[in-house]
């Protein structure tokens, strides 16, 4: 009986003790860091049904583009749904009638600075129209993939009373459009070159192993949040946007992410832009289709600062093709007329100090931003070479530049002077967009130039270097290395980027010399050696 009574006390115990604690253990395993709607209520309507509705309107009345092929990456702008919603709905109405298990979303911090891709480290985020869980398995594996990206709160929450929006705006259109998904939510604390293509390079691989291992297709969807210029007039946005637009139309990843660093142009989440472009080429899409453009500027009567707003998709084509790509050529009159700037260019460089004023005269190519170099020869020998590879300017601004940049302020040499002027000889090479070498037997000598980058490092050479010097691919691509510092054979290396781009090259004479170009030091475009150009506006 004792040992009965004594049995009943133990039960009695151990179930006071489950009581107790297992609760208190149940809730805490139980308990998810989900992050808040920042912000309902203020860039999109707090109420679900009113969330609802206008999200409803805008896709109906956004035109569904004809897409051919898969959609691997959109972009879509965020700011306050009455201003970007309209834009952002010709992105997610392609959604429709799609599936998509995961959604990769990536955006800009706006208030806080910090160097790597922050992974959102809890369990869901919310908006009025319920919870988006988090993807903590692929988010787990693509955090340990660089060590640019990493678990963190950062960019995610608060900050002296502002919630982050970028990543939040996005995810009322896909809950509307996909219903249930999964979210990788990526916040990025810097938008450079090598953050972009580290998050890029990541995500194309995880998402290749994931299709790999289910036998499906594109499961994942990535998202790049992203405006374009801020305040700015109504005109001059739309020429800065569709600079931003045209670069990723013709997928020049590359001079859009230096372009954007550098101010040049303008795109608040430029990087997320890059990285997506960057893991949708390696998930085999080479085609970016612009959906609608429009800027706050469409929807209040102040044109005076305005924001800018695109909506693109990216896509693998069904069948054979890339980037859509229309060759770039100059007629004669073009030719002559940019021959002309580099020479009184130079002329007004040596004898006056001064920067040249020039004008694409009306000529639309020369009104176009592109990369150009220029190449003074003296009595067939090399004199200077120097140019801008990304498109800085409008092509006369740039030819005024670099010429005046080759005269004076080629390493290699001492300064033109006066006395050399009428024994100079000209020659132009104006740059295509730049695009990743993929498969190394796309390289043609004699019709391409590379670029090879690498870490902080860069090495250029035009396409008229390995034919005159009579390099085959191999060695031309080693050269390029070299040219950047690094040993010949980097270009193999999974760190490294070569990218290939043509040139219309045109002069009095054909050159017989070696041309190895050098870019201008960091010194601002529009300033002379040693002093500011009258009138040059700042960069």
């Amino acid at each position: 009986m004792d040992a009965i009574k004594r049995s009943g006390f133990l039960t009695l115990f151990i179930l006071l003790t489950s009581l107790l604690h297992h609760p208190h253990h149940a809730r805490a395993a139980d308990k998810q860091k989900v992050r808040p709607a920042g912000v309902a209520g203020s860039f999109y309507p707090a109420d679900p049904k009113e969330l609802g509705k206008t999200v409803d309107d805008y896709l109906a009345r956004a035109t569904v583009a004809e897409i051919k092929g898969s959609i691997v990456a959109l972009v879509a702008p965020h700011a306050g749904y009455p201003f970007s919603g309209p834009v952002a709905a010709y992105s997610y109405a392609l959604l429709r009638g799609r599936k998509f298990a995961r959604v990769v979303v990536i955006a800009p911090s706006h208030y806080v600075a910090f160097p790597f891709n922050s992974i959102y480290d809890g369990d869901a985020y919310s908006t009025p129209l319920g919870q988006v869980p988090v993807d903590k398995d692929f988010a787990a594996k693509l955090a340990g993939m660089s060590p640019l990206i990493k678990f963190s709160g950062q960019g995610h929450g608060e900050v002296e009373g502002h919630w982050e929006h970028a990543l939040e705006d996005e995810l009322p259109f896909l809950q509307r459009v996909l219903g249930d998904f999964k979210l990788v939510p990526v916040v990025m604390g810097d938008q450079d070159y090598q953050a972009s293509r580290a998050l890029g390079v990541s995500l194309a691989k995880l998402v290749e192993k994931e299709n790999r291992a289910s036998g499906g297709g594109y499961d994942t969807l990535i998202v790049a949040s992203s405006d374009l210029s801020h305040y700015h007039t109504y005109d001059d946005a739309v020429t800065m946007d569709h600079k931003t637009l045209k670069a990723v139309e013709e997928w020049d990843y590359f001079n859009l992410s230096i372009n954007s660093e550098q101010r040049l142009w303008e795109a608040c989440g430029g990087g997320g832009i890059v990285a997506a472009m960057i893991a949708a080429e390696r998930l085999g899409a080479r085609q970016a289709t612009l959906l609608k453009y429009a800027n706050s500027g469409d929807v209040t009567p102040d044109k005076t600062r305005v924001v800018g707003y695109g909506a693109v998709a990216l896509t693998k084509a069904a069948g054979p093709g890339g980037a859509k790509e229309t060759e770039f050529k100059l007629n004669s009159q073009e030719k002559q007329q940019l021959l002309k700037i580099a020479k009184e260019s130079v002329e007004s460089a040596v004898r006056q100090g001064k920067l040249y004023q020039c004008s694409p005269a009306g000529l639309e190519a020369l009104a176009r931003d592109r990369g150009a170099f220029v190449t003074l020869k003296e009595k067939g020998e090399l004199r200077g070479c120097i140019g801008y590879i990304t498109p800085l300017k409008p092509l006369c601004m740039t030819v005024r530049d670099v010429a005046a940049y080759a005269a004076l302020q080629d390493p290699r040499f001492q300064p033109v002077g006066v006395a050399e002027l009428n024994q100079l000889e000209y020659e132009i090479s104006v740059l295509s967009p730049l695009h990743r070498v993929t498969d190394w037997k796309q390289i043609q000598v004699g019709r391409d130039g590379l670029l090879v980058r690498k870490g902080d490092r860069q090495g250029v050479l035009l396409p008229q270097v390995a034919t005159e010097e009579h390099w085959d691919r191999n060695t031309f691509l080693d050269q390029t290395c070299v040219k950047a510092g690094l040993p010949p054979r980097c270009w193999q290396d999974e760190d490294a980027d070569v990218f290939q781009f043509t040139a219309v090259v045109f002069g009095q004479h054909r050159p017989s010399e070696s041309m190895i170009p050098d870019e201008p030091s960091d010194r601002r475009p529009g300033e002379m050696p040693g002093r500011r150009a009258p009138g040059s506006p700042p960069q």
